[in-house]
């Protein structure tokens, strides 16, 4: 549920940017976009600092900050300014569509750089998926090619990626923590190489908006996907993840009246089949879990049994820093923070 709450808020941001992005300078808004998702985030962490003694997350530590720093250029810096120039080219029905490429791209890379397991039916999904935007990329006006926004669509798939993969390295700590520094740090970066470029800053009615955007698109549907990275791993949540882009494209012919056209209907039907191979799969084996010493939010289940310090209460979610014995069971499980193992 929280990959597909951040995929539904993902989804409507493409329209929703698609109404702003003429007025605005490209690679402004995509900076005003993080920015407005990293001041937001951070406004609710300062309060909930303010409302109790810490937080149940884990803190970031050194080790993290290699890895959240190449998430923030190539998901924070990259990704949006190429979405927004083809935003600005392109259709936002035919673009949301194509962002299913980064769940293709993610399951992809999850298997070269991680060796995060993926078997025939992902592969299957990805397959369908890559099919469903070959059709909407491809153009035939004028001889046979490729549309330039497509490719910028894919180019921002790809960098997110790469960021996906990059984040699911840091998806034990705090997703809040780690969605308002990447917002603004990104959207410091964009809007500061925009204004040195000449780009004019906006009202302030359509700074609010972007903002607004910015927070529900990017930076809460962000919160939610690192959640759900350390429940389903990379490949999966990318997976549930690939059903923004149809909230995106309904709501770009619903809202926007753009065009249903047969290309938008058979490359969303075949990518609505790889989206339902990849949710509908099942995955249980007899698995061996190494001992190994980490720190995470948790409750008490059978991957935690362990001693805790005194007066520490067990019974709510709790973080502490805590040793998993070595375990071989059987049930069905995803590639999460516990089950990266082998197959």
């Amino acid at each position: 549920m929280l990959a597909l709450l951040a995929a539904v808020l993902f989804g409507l941001s493409a329209p929703a940017a698609k109404i702003l992005v003429g007025k605005l300078d490209p690679w402004l808004f995509a900076g005003i976009l993080y920015l407005g998702s990293g001041i937001g985030l951070g406004i609710l962490h300062l309060g909930r600092r303010a409302r109790a003694a810490g937080s149940r997350e884990a803190g970031l530590t050194r080790r993290d900050v290699p890895w959240l720093a190449g998430a923030i250029v190539t998901g924070g810096v990259v990704g949006p300014v190429l979405l927004m120039f083809a935003l600005a080219s392109g259709t936002a029905s035919a673009s949301a569509l194509l962002l299913n490429l980064e769940g293709v791209f993610t399951a992809l890379l999850a298997a070269m750089l991680f060796r995060e397991h993926v078997p025939a039916r992902i592969a299957a999904g990805m397959a369908a998926i890559t099919a469903g935007a070959a059709t909407l990329a491809w153009e035939h006006r004028g001889g046979v090619g490729l549309d330039m926004s497509a490719l910028l669509v894919a180019g921002a798939c790809l960098a997110w990626a790469i960021d996906n993969n990059l984040t699911r390295a840091v998806s034990a700590a705090d997703p809040l923590t780690v969605a308002a520094l990447k917002g603004t740090v990104a959207g410091t970066a964009n809007v500061g190489i925009a204004l040195v470029h000449g780009a004019a800053w906006p009202s302030a009615t359509l700074t609010l908006a972007a903002a607004v955007v910015g927070f529900l698109g990017y930076g809460t549907s962000l919160v939610l996907f690192v959640r759900a990275l350390r429940n389903l791993g990379t490949s999966r949540t990318g997976a549930y993840f690939s059903t923004a882009p149809f909230v995106g494209a309904v709501a770009a012919v619903v809202v926007l009246r753009e065009p249903l056209t047969l290309a938008l209907a058979v490359g969303g039907a075949l990518m609505g089949l790889g989206v339902w191979l990849h949710i509908t799969e099942q995955h249980g084996h007899d698995h061996v879990h190494e001992p190994f010493t980490h720190e995470h939010a948790h409750l008490h289940d059978e991957h935690h049994q362990h001693e805790h310090p005194a007066g520490m209460p067990t019974g709510d979610v709790h973080t502490h820093r805590h040793t998993h014995s070595a375990l071989q069971h059987h049930h069905s499980h995803y590639p999460d923070l516990h089950h990266r193992h082998g197959h």
